[in-house]
């Protein structure tokens, strides 16, 4: 039997809701004559917030605009004549007037943890039996079914405001899980998050006035079609995805451009806010179906389309009819959340080192489109790697327009052995980027005539390129190539490595003195690299700054940056929509970089294939950039991930003189260069271990972290060469493949025997 929470209507649900604030009629009637002026605030700002919700979560307009607009002109006009009696959570105070100067990182009260995937009913099966497997022998759980939005995840803290009612505090992106970003200014933009939850709201919801909402933030797709038609209007390649468009908005430093966005936010876990200590971040209601209720009594805009399920079989019957649903939603979707009901059990279940057990997300097939490829173009990519991209005729993929594709390399244009004017098989899956899978050939769909020539010189500088003896990538040395340039520049200040706020695709392409979207698509092809695919929205906040005519360039490299002669406020003011407070945040920004810990810094520097953990061991293991500037190959594979390839490129790398030169550059406008060493023991030294199956009490992590503090290897795959096996409960294949191989196998206690912990820092 399926017990339906929410009904499959999604606008009769929204329409059924009640309002998280109370309403009050006819109030334009009334004039500010015996009343005072505070009452009068209160009663528009009701009013207003009441209306708002009709609007923007339930879909259910009462007012016109005209309307809506004359009383939200009163209450500024009212507020503006009496400023001490503005507050945080008026209506007025949705959008600030001033840009960010960048996002405060803050600790989650939980850790927000990823989804475990299954792809078909067997793999949801055999987890629905681990579920029960944890559960007391006769318990059955029920499930709750959602659908997985494809947004980005944020936590919301609300705190209660000096009326008993509860105020929106502060909004945290996801980030690494632990620590994400604080984007409360931009959160307050989302038209369908309450700035304020009343006092009647919180008692029909049964809630305190201080708690914490997570939920998904989604960018619509009219909103991202819009979105799109803007950036090809100012000469940015079209954003990816309403996913990495609505990521890219939320982390934007003008409030105004959110707001412009209409991103919604739709609230799924509910938990015990800041006041509960040690509690917090707990659930804060006994099972997620009762969460999910109060959410909406609330006023929080919860998905329409959710099931409790008590059995598989429901959980099937539910998936099958989202995936119905897929195309006709008005926001993307790419699989089915199923969490066990009740928290009592959620406890019990627990969690491995990255998702909870209790959990799984059911991710739909890729979906794919047939169309015809009509040319080929080589982009060029941070460590000029020539990627060939597939121009299609446009074609519909699951609501999204796709023009290209990647053919990734020579090797992959033999295998599909396309042509141009092929008709292929194009398939958008999890990936950002699509690809061709197959060729399609019949009487209707004729192949193609025109063989994919690869170019003998780059497509933007003209230099000859090369191909390294065993690799099958062309590549362009040029390290002055304007394309090489570009990529290196927006991976420098991306995200993940110096994490530069407003320098993003059109600022790149303004400081290098081009225009933006001059190559047909980013490389993205090394390690731990933060390229955006194939013209995803830029995340660094840069969208506004529109590309102008060619210019001289500022800078030549990425150590310009931190030239005041060459990047300082004067020259930043000559840049096409730049002012004061963009030069101004962008510089505080470049300045705030050369915080970034060491490892940071040598992910920036671009190196072959050192990755953002290949960074982290070598900081970790040398100390110093000297020091590893100074190691040798032998010293450089004692490295834990590092091995002779990796070793010899980081060799290379070092030995270029305009690499080492670049390094003194960076080292003389004071980025850091120094590192904590870790401590390692020796007891594991040389040994190499795999790790499977479920252990008692580490994590994955946990058991990784203590094999290395002792000098051995963790792998992932199992050879004659492999030490030994550490197995848990449910170890799989590779525990089989040990003993074919007579691999030593130990438990986890063996382990801790053999692995002391070492915890000092040296």
């Amino acid at each position: 039997m399926v017990s339906i929470i929410l009904a499959m209507d999604e606008k009769s649900i929204r329409k059924e809701s009640s309002s998280p604030c109370r309403p009050v009629e006819h109030l334009l009637d009334a004039q500010p004559g015996t009343d005072s002026v505070p009452a009068r605030i209160e009663e528009l700002r009701e009013q207003l917030c009441h209306h708002e919700y009709l609007y923007y979560v339930l879909d259910a307009p009462e007012w016109s605009d005209a309307r809506y607009d004359a009383a939200m002109n009163e209450l500024r006009a009212l507020e503006a004549a009496h400023p001490e009696l503005v507050t945080p959570d008026s209506p007025t105070q949705r959008v600030g007037g001033k840009p960010r100067e960048g996002f405060v990182k803050v600790a989650h009260s939980r850790p927000m943890l990823s989804l475990d995937n299954v792809y078909n009913e067997e793999e949801l099966r055999a987890w629905a039996e681990r579920v029960a497997g944890g559960l007391a022998a006769g318990e059955s759980p029920r499930y709750v079914c959602e659908l997985k939005l494809d947004g980005l995840s944020v936590a919301l803290q609300y705190q209660a405001s000096a009326r008993g009612a509860a105020s929106l505090k502060t909004g945290v992106t996801r980030g690494d899980g632990t620590v994400g970003e604080d984007v409360t200014g931009n959160v307050r933009t989302i038209r369908s998050v309450p700035l304020q939850v009343s006092v009647r709201a919180l008692q029909r919801a049964g809630l305190p006035s201080c708690f914490e909402v997570r939920g998904e933030v989604v960018l619509p797709r009219k909103a991202f079609e819009q979105m799109n038609r803007e950036r090809e209007a100012q000469g940015l390649a079209p954003a990816a995805n309403p996913r990495n468009a609505a990521a890219g908005t939320l982390r934007t430093l003008e409030p105004n451009i959110v707001a412009q966005r209409r991103l919604e936010l739709f609230a799924y876990f509910l938990l015990r806010g800041e006041d509960a200590g040690e509690a917090a971040g707990e659930p804060l209601l006994e099972t997620q179906s009762a969460a999910l209720a109060a959410l909406r009594e609330a006023g929080f805009l919860v998905n329409a389309y959710a099931r409790t399920a008590e059995s598989i079989a429901d959980v099937l019957q539910f998936v099958a009819e989202a995936e119905g649903l897929r195309d006709g939603l008005p926001y993307e979707i790419d699989g089915v959340v199923i969490k066990v009901d009740a928290v009592a059990q959620q406890r019990r279940l627990g969690f491995t080192g990255k998702a909870p057990r209790w959990a799984i997300a059911y991710k739909f097939p890729a979906r794919a489109g047939l169309t015809q490829l009509l040319e080929v173009k080589f982009s060029v990519g941070r460590t000029g790697k020539i990627t060939p991209v597939a121009v299609l005729s446009p074609v519909s993929i699951g609501g999204t327009t796709v023009t290209r594709a990647t053919l990734h390399n020579s090797d992959e244009v033999r295998r599909l052995g396309v042509r141009i004017g092929d008709f292929v098989s194009v398939e958008r899956g999890g990936d950002v980027i699509p690809k061709i899978t197959e060729v399609v050939s019949d009487a209707t769909h004729p192949r193609g005539d025109q063989e994919i020539v690869f170019p003998a010189v780059c497509p933007r500088c003209g230099e000859a390129l090369v191909r390294t003896e065993g690799e099958v990538d062309l590549r362009c040395v040029n390290a002055s190539c304007p394309a090489r340039l570009e990529e290196e520049l927006r991976h420098f200040a991306s995200r993940g490595v110096m994490n530069i706020e407003g320098l993003g695709e059109a600022m790149v392409a303004q400081l290098l003195g081009h225009s933006a979207g001059e190559n047909a698509a980013t490389g993205g092809e090394d390690a731990g690299s933060q390229d955006a695919p194939f013209g995803e929205m830029d995340a660094e906040g840069g969208e506004g700054v529109e590309p102008g005519p060619a210019r001289g360039a500022l800078v030549s490299s990425i150590a310009d940056l931190y030239d005041a002669e060459k990047v300082n406020r004067a020259s930043l003011l000559t840049l096409d929509r730049v002012g004061e407070k963009t030069a101004d945040a962008l510089l505080e920004q470049i300045a705030r970089s050369k915080q970034q810990p060491l490892q940071r810094v040598l992910l920036g520097l671009g190196i072959r294939h050192v990755g953002e953990r290949t960074a982290l061991a070598l900081a970790e293991e040398f100390g110093s950039m000297d020091a590893i500037m100074a190691a040798d190959i032998e010293d450089l594979t004692r490295v834990n991930d590092i091995g002779p390839k990796v070793a010899e490129t980081v060799r290379e790398f070092f030995s270029s003189p305009r690499n080492r030169a670049l390094v003194e550059r960076l080292r003389g406008y004071g980025l850091r260069f120094s590192a904590e060493r870790k401590a390692r023991g020796s007891s594991l030294s040389g040994l190499t271990f795999v790790l499977t199956g479920t252990l008692p009490t580490l994590t994955r992590e946990q058991a990784t972290e203590r094999i290395e503090a002792a000098g051995g290897k963790v792998v992932g795959s199992v050879s004659k060469r492999t030490s030994f096996v550490v197995a848990g409960a449910e170890a799989g294949s590779k525990l089989e493949k040990a003993r074919q191989l007579g691999v030593p196998v130990i438990d986890e206690a063996e382990l801790m025997a053999m692995a002391p912990v070492r915890s000092a820092l040296v």
